[in-house]
């Protein structure tokens, strides 16, 4: 097994994108690393933000105009819910759906003379309301449901991280890029510090019957065979969950901003799942007036009660900073003071966007 062996084979024109945050494409002999960030270029990342968020505006606006649920075909959003932008579009979402569903039951509810032997039998009124409420939430409030998310970590062998990013560089993009595999990659990082040597790999689906259908078509392609097997002689270990977008976040599309990444990533004490994101979607309206999010997702399959969120800075100081903006921002103290009792653990990762992220 030569897993030293250097990217010299590489060609640069591959159609792999450029590395977003250096001043020219990376050397194909060697991964990215946060050594390849400037560090003094936060005016320009803000700058991309700027301009990112005023075509998200724009694109709103263009929408709303014409009345129709669809993005125009310029759009960067991957469909017609608005990323990241405070009061625009469906923002951060709200609990309509389990207020009607309560409502529902109201309608249907047979008048009932108040006591307590019909309470012990049927419950209070309000008890069966916060049932409906807490029901409503998880199947129509917690998910969006339109797409199904994987989260695939790769711990790899020290000497063999450059063979590594060879191999996956070319066939990611490639499984990507094919109509008939019908999956969106998110976006692929380096683990810079944390877990070191482990790559971070989103997937993006159409719903659990989308991933079937992926994952097969992907496993019977002539050549996955070959690169399975040189795969798992590069990696220590892989593991791999499935998640769904929180209903108050979207996935954000692909767009090159630049500089670094920092997964979070929370184990809540079982059954606190519906809490927490109630208090995190009132506190990430005052998170999102300072940081820029990519995505926030919860575990149904795999290491269940987790969430990850993934946030992108300029850089590591830029990160200090807009961290400590937060708490001046009303509401974001209460929503900290709230959630962390219900976590057992919680970890972060700076991830380093590879050559071929979408999301960079």
């Amino acid at each position: 097994m030569l897993c030293r062996r250097l990217l010299r084979t590489a060609n640069p024109s591959q159609g792999l994108r450029a590395f977003a945050t250096t001043t020219g494409r990376p050397s194909a002999k060697r991964t990215p690393s946060l050594a390849d960030l400037e560090p003094d270029k936060a005016e320009s990342f803000n700058q991309r933000q700027k301009e990112y968020r005023e075509r998200l505006q724009e694109t709103a606006r263009a929408r709303d105009a014409s009345g129709s649920s669809k993005a125009p075909q310029s759009s960067p959003t991957k469909d017609s819910t608005t990323n990241f932008i405070p009061g625009v579009g469906q923002g951060l979402g709200s609990l309509s759906t389990a207020t009607g569903r309560s409502a529902e039951v109201e309608q249907k509810e047979p008048q009932r003379k108040p006591g307590l032997v019909t309470n012990l039998i049927y419950g209070t009124k309000e008890g069966r309301e916060l049932d409906a409420q807490i029901e409503a939430s998880f199947s129509q409030v917690l998910a969006r449901g339109k797409y199904v998310h994987s989260i695939v970590c790769h711990d790899v062998k020290p000497d063999c991280v450059d063979e590594y990013v060879d191999l996956v560089g070319k066939w990611y993009p490639r499984m990507a890029s094919m109509p008939d595999n019908n999956v969106h990659l998110v976006g692929s990082w380096r683990t810079e510090v944390g877990d070191c040597d482990t790559f971070v790999h989103i997937w993006e689906y159409q719903r659990y019957q989308g991933y079937h259908a992926s994952l097969h078509a992907i496993s019977t392609h002539p050549e996955f065979p070959e690169f399975n097997e040189k795969l798992r002689k590069l990696i220590r270990t892989k593991t791999s969950s499935l998640m769904q977008e929180f209903s108050f976040w979207p996935t954000t599309a692909p767009r090159q901003l630049g500089g670094i990444f920092e997964l979070r990533s929370y184990t809540l004490h079982p059954g606190n799942l519906l809490e927490w994101e109630t208090h995190w979607r009132r506190g990430l309206k005052a998170r999102r007036e300072v940081m820029e999010g990519v995505g926030a997702w919860f575990v149904q399959i795999g290491e269940l009660n987790t969430v990850h969120h993934l946030w992108q800075f300029a850089n590591l100081e830029e990160r200090k900073i807009r961290r400590e903006q937060s708490w001046s921002v009303e509401g974001w103290s209460e929503t900290v003071h709230k959630t962390v009792p219900l976590i057992q653990t919680m970890k972060s990762r700076i991830l380093i966007p590879m050559p071929w992220s979408p999301v960079a």
